[in-house]
């Protein structure tokens, strides 16, 4: 909506302490045409209702319902962690830091008759079940733990990790 300032007709000034006259366009003003405190008092109430009942509508038309999908839930708690815990925890991790893992990337599987195999030469190409781009299956001491996307590196082959995989549930962790 837009207000009007003391000449009829012209924008109010948009910075707060500005006298209309320092407005662009806006060369004098007068006094005799300022607006009525109480009839700028009863447009803002109005819009103010006006704002309140496009709320309501918008909540579903309960007055006085909050828009706030949240209203009314439960207060959410944050857990305590032990700092004594933490450590031992710290501790039974480091334990294992220095074993040595199998780590196995698989681009793909075939199946090929044993004369196959023995008809294999340099140059041969065995097709596989994955397309170029599939994701590549990472397995850590023979259990598949994660998938990603073969890159190259230097001059090296690398995977980028893209999805960890869940736990099965036989590999429950054990109690502490």
């Amino acid at each position: 909506m837009l207000r009007t300032g003391g000449i009829s007709g012209t924008p109010a000034s948009p910075i707060m302490g500005m006298h209309p006259s320092d407005t662009p366009g806006v060369t004098s003003m007068s006094t005799t045409d300022s607006p009525n405190p109480e009839d700028v008092l009863a447009d803002a109430n109005k819009e103010v209702a006006d704002l309140i009942k496009q709320a309501e509508q918008a909540s579903g038309g309960a007055p006085g319902a909050s828009a706030d999908p949240f209203a009314g839930g439960m207060p959410f708690q944050l857990p305590v962690f032990d700092a004594a815990v933490i450590a031992k925890q710290s501790r039974a991790i480091d334990l294992l830091s220095d074993v040595n893992l199998n780590v196995k990337i698989e681009l793909g599987r075939t199946r090929l008759l044993v004369d196959d195999v023995l008809k294999l030469s340099e140059g041969a190409v065995v097709e596989l079940d994955k397309l170029a781009g599939d994701p590549v299956d990472v397995f850590v001491n023979d259990r598949l733990v994660a998938r990603g996307e073969v890159l190259v590196l230097n001059d090296n082959f690398c995977v980028r990790i893209n999805e960890i995989l869940a736990a099965p549930a036989d590999a429950a962790p054990l109690a502490a």
